[in-house]
């Protein structure tokens, strides 16, 4: 019996046809709207006077991390160590970790990598156990490792919840010879309700105020310290804190969205639309990258089909996936199919209610827009860059 190489979902030859040469479903990324987000916000972040660390935690994929570095990113954050040891057989030598570094295995493959002089590296910590095991550790392999205080929100995730207890981390910290507090980080994505703009300008005011407060006592092992925060939503609100609370000059501002790079059509589209609002001086935003292509593969009753799409394949936590457009093989064009509505999605399918006067055809090609690309990315191991013909121009590989 012969042995057969297995096929990778979603997998395809260069310069194959994405209607007729390629097996769906399959992760696209647009070319175009691609480029154009990458360049949107380093041209942002850069005019705001920071530094961009993309999250690469959204894509987890190497050929995403270095378009953004080469477009200018000062380095790539990640969410743990696995990912960290990703990026760097990567070749990605910057990172910032936005998160604990916790257990001795998760520290044993940062210890590794920071035998490299050449890898900058930097991970957060918020509680005094978890200094003291740090410490411990990599004084015992004779390694310096450089830590940032995490300051957060009650009722959010982690982080400090007061600035006595931001102080005594700091105290803490600097009486252990084998950590390096090089700056201050928090994550505004939790804070919610009617009043989230200004809970949110007055969290980045106070992480400011406590940086500052940080840097008059010397606490900071560098000379212009990092701080850091900003998720996909709202960018725009942290870099003018940043600036109007003059952290520019005085630290390394440095903001850290992930999802802008293929943006989405749902969540992240939203959010762009309150950032247009709120910056009328951008006559632009960010555009739509990704989506996942399916063939309609049953008609069983009138007005109803079934999609060869799931949960395998496709985001569902922030929302369905949208139908977008119709493609039939064979004949140029497409039409609009966004009346249609996927109303359940399985392991491996989506139920699609066919909009009035919509006509669909067993093995019409169907594409799908998606919310919080995070968790579509995570379910493939390839994505497919496809040009305005529509032809596979790069296979790119994901490291989850």
């Amino acid at each position: 019996m012969p042995i057969h190489n297995p096929i990778e979902k979603g997998s395809a030859a260069l310069g194959a046809d994405l209607l007729t040469e390629v097996s769906l479903p399959a992760l696209v990324i647009h070319r175009q709207p691609l480029e154009h987000n990458i360049r949107w916000m380093q041209a942002f972040v850069s005019a705001s006077g920071a530094e961009l660390a993309p999250h690469g935690k959204t894509s987890m994929t190497p050929a995403l991390f270095h378009r953004q570095l080469q477009a200018g990113a000062w380095g790539i954050t990640l969410a743990n160590a696995v990912q960290v040891h990703a990026a760097y057989a990567a070749g990605v030598r910057r990172v910032l970790m936005a998160n604990q570094l916790i257990g001795a295995a998760n520290m044993a493959l940062i210890a590794d990598l920071l035998s490299d002089p050449d890898f900058d590296f930097h991970c957060l910590v918020d509680h005094l156990d978890q200094v003291a095991a740090l410490g411990k550790f990599f004084a015992d392999r004779g390694l310096r490792l450089n830590v940032m205080i995490e300051y957060g929100v009650v009722g959010g995730r982690c982080g400090c919840r007061s600035e006595a207890q931001v102080q005594a981390l700091a105290d803490a910290i600097n009486a252990q010879p084998a950590l390096a507090l090089t700056g201050i980080e928090g994550y505004e994505g939790v804070i919610h309700g009617e009043q989230a703009i200004a809970g949110i300008r007055a969290f980045a005011a106070s992480l400011v105020r406590l940086a500052v407060g940080l840097q008059k006592q010397g606490a900071f092992a560098l000379e212009r310290p990092i701080i850091t925060a900003s998720g996909s939503a709202w960018y725009d609100l942290i870099a003018e804190s940043f600036d109007e609370h003059n952290a520019r000059g005085r630290f390394l501002g440095v903001l850290r969205p992930g999802s802008y790079v293929v943006h989405d059509h749902g969540i992240y589209k939203d959010a762009q639309c309150g950032v247009l609002e709120r910056r009328v001086d951008l006559n632009e935003g960010l555009q739509p990258a990704l989506e996942v292509w399916a063939h309609v593969q049953s008609m069983p009753e009138p007005g109803f089909a079934v999609v060869a799409l799931g949960k395998r394949d496709v985001a569902y936590d922030a929302g369905l996936p949208m139908p977008l457009r119709c493609y039939r093989p064979g004949q140029q064009g497409s039409t609009d199919v966004s009346a249609c509505t996927v109303t359940a999605v399985m392991d491996q399918h989506a139920f699609l209610t066919i909009a009035p006067g919509c006509e669909l055809h067993i093995g019409d090609i169907l594409s799908f827009g998606t919310s919080h690309p995070c968790l579509t990315f995570d379910k493939w191991r390839v994505g497919l860059l496809v040009d305005e013909q529509l032809r596979v121009v790069e296979q790119m590989a994901t490291a989850f």
